[in-house]
């Protein structure tokens, strides 16, 4: 169980995408898009969405789909230019 967890944190698209530094990257459902053009043969994910995709991006989707809509009030504000005086990351 643990090992599952580990490997669905290390590689989850919603994560990857959180600490993504790039200015145009898509917020919105951000993991789930880009596990979704990955299994769509897209080419560069890194220029798009500021993250490589995970290696089984269809493993991912699940959990990807739930992260982003549990951090959809979060990622509208950010999409909107709200200012919620968040700071983090790694």
């Amino acid at each position: 169980m643990f090992a599952l967890l580990a490997f669905g944190v290390s590689g989850c698209a919603s994560v990857r995408t959180l600490n993504a530094a790039k200015p145009d990257a898509p917020v919105v459902y951000a993991g789930t898009r880009l596990d979704l053009y990955a299994l769509h043969g897209g080419c560069c994910p890194l220029d798009r969405f500021g993250a490589e995709a995970p290696k089984y991006p269809g493993l991912d989707l699940p959990a990807s789909l739930l992260l982003d809509t549990l951090l959809l009030p979060l990622s509208l504000a950010t999409a909107l230019g709200v200012s919620l005086g968040i700071s983090g990351g790694l």
